[in-house]
């Protein structure tokens, strides 16, 4: 079925309808995805059977192919929530960005990444990147101003603030892992679990190997002595629980019920 959903490619109104909403977001987590789904069926198709998201997703991207252009799934570093979003595979560096942001702008970006990049946290501070203004190509720019484009890349996902510090959004990663491992080969680390590249984890004290941390939580799930994968050291770090979508959900169920009975009882 999926086989055959990906050769032929039909895009009906649940589909297009689905893929304009997803355009306006950009990014999405998983919940929100079947939740959006959901909603396309009930406007243009309420009667049909609702497809499993990856061949419906799938059948999307089948028709976005020749567009250069695919939904594709991802995790977040921080605590493995899966999120979707639309990548654009044309262009693979920065300048995918040039139509939202000046010269200027993008520049002050590459700064923010490369620190980002050569830290061992993944994350570079405010002060250190809004230090680097001075440098920028184009149009000169004030450190106000750099305040407020870098509060534009974050409302754009393409970074996240945490307490006056920044590092990647997943969706940045996912459009650009091919350029930051071309761009940065010395400086780029990777994840020991899943090879893929990483920006916020964990890492062996004796071997140096670095694991994201959703894979740590997965690697050492039943392990109440977590050892290295790689040297067999002991593995020092606190272990991340595993993301568990059923455990939110009941989380917010119970949330909702709580809410309900305040509500009731007023």
């Amino acid at each position: 079925m999926q086989g055959s959903a990906r050769r032929m490619g039909i895009m009906t109104d649940v589909h297009r309808r689905f893929l304009q909403l997803l355009m306006t977001h950009g990014v999405l987590e998983e919940r929100d995805v079947k939740r959006l789904q959901k909603h396309c069926y009930e406007v243009h198709d309420r009667n049909a059977t609702v497809e499993k998201l990856e061949d419906f997703i799938n059948n999307i991207n089948s028709v976005l192919e020749s567009l250069y252009i695919e939904i594709k799934k991802g995790v977040t570093e921080d605590d493995g929530r899966p999120f979707y979003a639309l990548v654009n595979l044309a262009t693979t560096s920065v300048s995918k960005m040039a139509t939202d942001f000046a010269e200027n702008e993008l520049d002050l970006f590459r700064k923010a990444l490369e620190l980002i990049i050569d830290s061992e946290t993944g994350f570079a501070s405010s002060t250190n990147i809004l230090n680097l203004v001075d440098q920028l190509k184009g149009k000169k720019m004030r450190k106000k101003e750099a305040e407020q484009v870098l509060q534009k890349f974050v409302q754009n996902k393409w970074l996240i603030e945490k307490e006056g510090e920044f590092t990647l959004h997943g969706r940045a990663i996912l459009e650009m892992e091919q350029y930051i491992r071309e761009t940065y080969p010395d400086a780029t680390k990777m994840c020991n679990i899943c090879h893929r590249l990483l920006i916020q984890g964990q890492s062996c004290e004796t071997c140096g190997i670095r694991m994201h941390l959703p894979c740590v939580a997965k690697y050492f799930q039943s392990n109440p002595e977590p050892h290295c994968p790689h040297c067999n050291d002991y593995w020092p770090h606190e272990i991340p629980e595993v993301f568990d979508p059923e455990k939110e959900r009941e989380a917010g169920i119970s949330k909702l019920n709580k809410k309900s009975l305040r509500y009731r009882q007023h």
